[in-house]
């Protein structure tokens, strides 16, 4: 992938499944309070940002597109379906321990969530995944902000930061925070207690 723009990466807040260990992929499940509370936390980052006037996209998810109404604070921004979370095929809606139950060979390997849906059946797959999110990076021209989930974002952050696809789910994967990516690095920014 080329040299990107400076990139302001969000991850949504908890959802109900976040909380379970309830796979969602591209189903949706609503922002809890703590979710809620965790978008405006963004938003209170996101004002200096936005005032640059960056492009901005949105997963058309439903627990992404209630994040960006917060944290953007009501700015426009164009939905995009390659910000969309990996699918999980069959595993869509299974909670973590459902999935282990029926597979103990892979809970025996204590494999980071994005090892657990790219094993899904009919799923789309890491090295799928990887080739959409890096279509969407080398589309981009001019600083963006990028409202998605959690193993889109480790992808991404795995992609510009130069991380070995094997090793991106095991990168952090915090919500509330904004993810500054720029020169092959990334900066947490966090809001002021």
């Amino acid at each position: 992938m080329s040299a990107q723009p400076k990139i302001w990466f969000l991850r949504h807040g908890q959802t109900e499944w976040n909380r379970a260990f309830r796979l969602q992929g591209h189903l949706d499940s609503p922002l809890t309070d703590q979710g809620v509370a965790e978008a405006h936390q963004q938003a209170r980052i996101m004002g200096p940002i936005l005032a640059q006037n960056p492009n901005i996209l949105v997963s058309p998810l439903g627990r992404a597109q209630q994040t960006a109404q917060i944290a953007l604070n009501g700015t426009s921004y164009h939905s995009d379906h390659r910000l969309m979370e990996i699918h999980a095929g069959e595993w869509q809606g299974l909670s973590r321990d459902e999935i282990f139950a029926a597979n103990p060979a892979l809970a025996a390997r204590d494999p980071a969530p994005l090892d657990i849906y790219g094993a899904a059946p009919g799923g789309e797959g890491v090295p799928a995944f990887h080739a959409r999110i890096g279509g969407l990076l080398d589309s981009l021209t001019a600083p963006t902000v990028l409202v998605a989930h959690g193993l889109w974002g480790q992808v991404l952050r795995a992609a510009v930061c130069g991380v070995d696809l094997a090793n991106a789910g095991r990168l952090s994967n915090r919500q509330g925070c904004v993810y500054l990516l720029e020169g092959g690095t990334e900066t947490i920014l966090e809001a002021a207690p």
